[in-house]
């Protein structure tokens, strides 16, 4: 299907898989989406029986699942750029107590998997005792090989660590909406600052990849089924500016007073392991 003429900061409806084969290759700098999850939703579970989308099921066949979601992500491999990222937001499932694992679609993508991010919830999504209460999801850094290569992360965003903790949204029209910070905090620091550039959610949703493009001062672009979510997404997108502090809180956390490279090149601490004279003595 040829691609469609492209303009960014736009809203488009429809299947993502569908969508997404009308764009062009090679024009989006970083992805950052949490898909429906497939909970099967008359499973038991309090949360799994209230997680229930506007104009899209989460209750089709495993396989087929994983065959979509590995379609999408390749499409998405696609559109972004060579060089360019994509965060994938997830979580480990259970039925009838096999375990359902993201990596089991993901290494079957164009991606390399660059890193596995644990986000702690600090809130279980089932509380039954068959296993200890889940309250980590991943979220998964995906690369795409090329451009000017794997950059390193500077050091103000790599001292986040791999455990991302906070607690999901709330007051929220959509079921499973990530908070703000999460996005934001995977593209400031993969975009570092960058004047300009484009961000790609697949599953828009209400809107948060696209708020916090925004206040980064990049560009968007969000597909999305529902037509209500969507309606959302573009009236929170228009009164972004409403939500600049919580992207202030996030950003103030990328700060470091000195590197580890300043600190080894003035001499200063740099957390090496330093021996007493007397222990050195009983070491040898």
């Amino acid at each position: 299907m040829p691609a469609a003429p492209f303009s960014p900061n736009r809203l488009l409806q429809g299947d993502a898989l569908a969508v997404l084969k009308t764009l062009p290759d090679d024009f989006a700098d970083v992805g950052v989406t949490s898909p429906p999850y497939n909970k099967r939703e008359k499973q038991k579970g309090w949360l799994v029986k209230n997680v229930v989308y506007a104009g899209a099921g989460d209750n089709i066949p495993e396989p087929q699942y994983r065959q979509n979601q590995t379609a999408v992500l390749d499409e998405a491999f696609r559109v972004v750029k060579p060089g360019g990222s994509f965060f994938y937001n997830h979580k480990i499932r259970w039925q009838s107590g096999e375990m359902f694992h993201p990596m089991d679609w993901l290494r079957k993508t164009k991606w390399t998997v660059r890193q596995e991010i644990v986000w702690d919830r600090a809130i279980a999504a089932n509380i039954r005792g068959w296993r200890f209460w889940q309250v980590d999801e991943r979220i998964y850094w995906l690369h795409k090989p090329g451009g000017e290569g794997q950059k390193e992360l500077a050091s103000k965003h790599a001292k986040l660590t791999s455990v991302w903790r906070a607690r999901p949204e709330n007051k929220n029209p959509h079921p499973a909406p990530f908070p703000l910070w999460l996005p934001a905090r995977a593209i400031a620091s993969v975009m570092d600052g960058a004047p300009s550039g484009l961000i790609l959610d697949p599953y828009i949703g209400s809107g948060t990849t696209a708020v916090a493009a925004k206040l980064l001062g990049l560009d968007y672009l969000g597909i999305d089924k529902s037509a209500d979510y969507l309606s959302f997404a573009a009236a929170r997108i228009k009164n972004a500016e409403s939500e600049r502090e919580k992207i202030n809180e996030e950003l103030a956390l990328h700060i470091v007073r000195k590197t580890f490279r300043e600190r080894k090149l003035f001499g200063e601490n740099t957390g090496k392991f330093r021996t007493s004279r007397k222990a050195a003595a009983l070491l040898r």
